[in-house]
């Protein structure tokens, strides 16, 4: 039995494994940090993805029940490709992903991001209110729910392909990872991956989420960073109104990416018309 195949039947003892470890180049399983005793949640390559391989790995999921990921590491160094090397990965934070209503969490995020917080009897700063009025206008009446589910335009999974290989082509130090998940939104939870620990510290929320974008948007979880996820988006937002509705969801899910970002729903939004590629950010 070869290393590769014999390192993917520790990750997952099950599964038709062979096909998949005769493509891999030389890497290695990842153990949380804090237990190094525990089963593996990762096998990584060595060094940089070979162009191609994620697309052949994905092709394969359905057989080996390995999702490929493209990892990318908090900083370009040699010494050192965090958090994967070092196993800044922690499961046992993580609780069950199938616990959560999408939809109720998604409502909790924009209610912790669409009020001003101090003392409910002290009168709110008039330029506060102003600004986060601007910041989710038109919805200052509330949540508006979760967006429709746009017809669907592209398949979801040539859409992840046809993005895999346009961020290897532009980050060609990325590394392969493999994690047993049905799909990648359960990656990260069977990760325990930590990015988003300073808004969310139960990456399951995150998993839920992503879970529901992926049956109405066709998203795909395609590369993941320190703090940062890139999804593949197979039925994005087709007109100015609905992609406002769905701003309304990332401002919910990743308040980063309006705060660091475009600053405003109506700033927002126009990026998401059309757009096969979404990024999240978590400072």
């Amino acid at each position: 039995m070869s290393e590769a195949l014999n390192d993917l039947r520790r990750l997952l003892p099950y599964g038709e494994l062979a096909a998949v470890a005769a493509l891999l180049p030389p890497g290695r399983l990842v153990h949380p940090e804090d237990e190094r005793d525990a089963a593996p949640v990762l096998w990584m390559s060595d060094g940089p993805a070979p162009a191609g391989l994620w697309e052949r790995l994905h092709e394969a999921h359905p057989d080996s029940g390995l999702w490929p990921l493209l990892l990318c590491p908090l900083q370009r160094r040699e010494d050192e490709f965090r958090p994967w090397d070092s196993g800044e990965l922690n499961p046992k934070w993580a609780s069950e992903v199938d616990l959560y209503d999408p939809a109720a969490l998604l409502r909790s995020g924009w209610e912790g991001v669409s009020t001003l917080g101090g003392d409910p009897d002290e009168q709110p700063d008039p330029e506060e209110s102003a600004e986060l009025a601007e910041t989710i206008s038109p919805f200052t009446d509330g949540w508006p729910g979760p967006a429709a589910a746009p017809a669907r335009v592209a398949d979801p999974d040539l859409t992840a392909r046809a993005l895999a290989a346009r961020l290897l082509a532009g980050a060609p130090w990325l590394r392969i990872g493999l994690v047993p998940a049905a799909t990648g939104a359960e990656a990260l939870t069977a990760l325990g991956w930590t990015g988003p620990i300073n808004h969310e510290s139960d990456v399951a929320k995150i998993s839920a989420v992503l879970l529901d974008w992926e049956r109405r948007f066709g998203t795909r979880l395609v590369q993941v960073g320190f703090a940062d996820l890139e999804l593949s988006v197979a039925a994005p937002p087709a007109d100015p109104d609905h992609a406002l509705h769905v701003a309304a969801e990332h401002l919910a899910f990743c308040p980063d990416n309006i705060h660091q970002g475009a600053g405003s729903l109506e700033e927002y939004a126009p990026e998401l018309i059309d757009g096969d590629h979404w990024t999240f950010w978590w400072d």
